[in-house]
């Protein structure tokens, strides 16, 4: 059985400070490696891989002189050989997201859904993640919208288990079960 989150606790232990450069090391690898996803499992695999990233990642340094190798590749090619022969490399998808998850965490960084009956203007989403990072503390807000034309109007805002319904499907939702209440929505 595969523990995403166990995995991604050891990355990030192990990448200790260079955790953020890691991360996009071992993403910009992994989408190399993909491609041959279905061939490599194992030991000799493994050692294959590494050779192939190690000369990637050389060619790279190389071509720019400036910025010689990192231990964040480091960490990422030998990460990456680990989950290859493992055979876990399949959950390379699901690790990426479980690291980036932990790492938005550490840096203070609150993921938000946005549901709109339309397209969200800039504006309107910009000034929403500043007030999401005025009330909250955060040092960043990731925000990813989704258009639901059965909103009618207005949106419907999730942060983790927090719920803001300010569309106009949820506004009539709750008038109607406020008319339909015994005393018929008239006081006294």
């Amino acid at each position: 059985m595969f523990h995403a989150e166990r995995w991604a606790g050891a990355f990030l232990s192990v990448s200790g400070e260079t955790a953020n450069e890691a991360f996009l090391c071992l993403k910009a690898l992994a989408a190399q490696v993909k491609t041959a996803q279905g061939v490599l499992m194992g030991h000799s695999a493994s050692a294959k891989l590494e050779e192939m990233l190690r000369e990637s990642a050389a060619t790279a340094a190389a071509a720019n002189a400036a910025e010689a190798e990192t231990p964040a590749i480091e960490y990422a090619i030998r990460f990456l050989c680990l989950l290859v022969e493992k055979n876990y490399f399949r959950y390379a998808n699901l690790l990426l997201q479980k690291i980036e998850q932990k790492l938005d965490e550490q840096n203070g960084i609150i993921n938000a859904i946005v549901e709109t009956a339309a397209p969200v203007e800039s504006g309107f989403e910009e000034n929403l993640k500043l007030m999401i990072k005025e009330k909250t503390g955060a040092t960043g807000v990731k925000m990813k919208t989704r258009a639901r034309p059965e909103l009618l109007g207005g949106y419907i805002l999730r942060i983790g288990s927090f719920y803001i319904d300010a569309s106009l499907k949820g506004q009539l939702e709750s008038m109607a079960a406020h008319l339909g209440t015994p005393t018929g929505g008239r006081n006294g």
